[in-house]
């Protein structure tokens, strides 16, 4: 399977993608019951060539998934199989896929297929359909315009198999409905960064915790339940009860308080007393302010005084003298 994954767009940039080679979209729009004809299978003479030379950007679902597959704890899973990498050309830190050293292949394809095909990457189902998902005003109830596209690319023999299926078809076939909903989220923070151009960049703070939230939920479990996160927010039980021990909707956790966090939006509430703690820590530090300029402003003033009654001094004494 190719890098050409389903992403969401801007409308400025319909029919781009994350290919080196844009011109390989195909410049049709296509509807879920528009006809696909492409197969692939072992059989096919270009078998696993496009799981080498590849950048596979791995969602906080793809994590999740793969490490749950191999059995292992997320810390390892980033260390053993990827590398870093920054997201949409964006500041928005992230990680992809750490291709073998010698073959330049992703480490679980092998002459036979993929080792762990039932739990690949969001970026190997995709292909070869993109969608260009437009979401206006980023709210939840905002109007979506969605439509598919094909990405063609020379070296693929599957557009020559004679299997004839809709892109819905398609898309089923592959699981993809699935990850749009585990993906969405978490692709639109993205995607909104990206908006805003790099004239604007997130601290290093907020580039810590989006990693830690996208790439190791262990971690940020460790952070709900065990830093000062309960004191500062309302989080109902049913939901705590939830995130406590169910993974998925941890993470889905995470995209809300990534999203409120990094730009603001709703969906979190921080407790009234934390509201009004911080209000007074704010009025003490101005009252503080002012209260130091005040105090040089009398130190100021005296200082004035004592050098008026020294020249008033001296010009008695001129007078007398004279």
């Amino acid at each position: 399977m190719s890098q050409n994954q389903e992403q969401s767009l801007d409308k400025e940039e319909a029919f781009k993608s994350t290919d080196k080679n844009p011109s390989h979209i195909l410049p049709e729009k296509l509807t879920l019951d528009s006809r696909l004809q492409f197969e692939c299978h072992p059989g096919v003479s270009c078998f696993t060539a496009c799981c080498h030379n590849i950048k596979i950007i791995l969602t906080p679902y793809d994590i999740l998934i793969l490490r749950k597959r191999l059995g292992i704890p997320a810390h390892e899973f980033l260390s053993l199989y990827t590398q870093p990498t920054y997201l949409e050309k964006t500041d928005m830190p992230g990680v992809q896929i750490k291709l073998t050293d010698d073959k330049k292949a992703c480490p679980f394809v092998t002459p036979d297929g993929c080792t762990v095909y039932s739990d690949r990457p969001s970026a190997c189902r995709y292909y070869p359909v993109g969608m260009a998902d437009f979401h206006e005003g980023g709210s939840n109830d905002a109007a979506e315009e969605k439509f598919f596209f094909i990405v063609k690319e020379p070296h693929c023999k599957g557009f020559e198999e004679p299997k004839v299926w809709t892109i819905g078809e398609w898309r089923a076939d592959q699981g993809v409905d699935v990850r749009d909903e585990m993906n969405k989220e978490w692709l639109r923070l993205v995607m909104r960064r990206k908006s805003f151009g790099y004239q604007a960049s997130l601290s290093e703070a907020a580039k810590r915790m989006f990693f830690m939230a996208s790439t190791d939920l262990d971690s940020f479990r460790r952070f709900v339940f065990e830093s000062s996160f309960l004191d500062t927010y309302v989080v109902d039980e049913a939901t705590l009860e939830k995130i406590r021990e169910d993974d998925v909707e941890l993470m889905l956790f995470s995209f809300k308080y990534l999203a409120n966090t990094l730009f603001g939006a709703e969906g979190m509430e921080i407790k009234p007393e934390k509201i009004e703690a911080k209000v007074k820590e704010i009025k003490e530090r101005q009252d503080k302010v002012l209260q130091e300029a005040e105090r040089e402003y009398q130190e100021l003033k005296a200082e004035y005084e004592r050098r008026k009654k020294e020249r008033e001094a001296r010009d008695r004494q001129k007078t007398t003298n004279s």
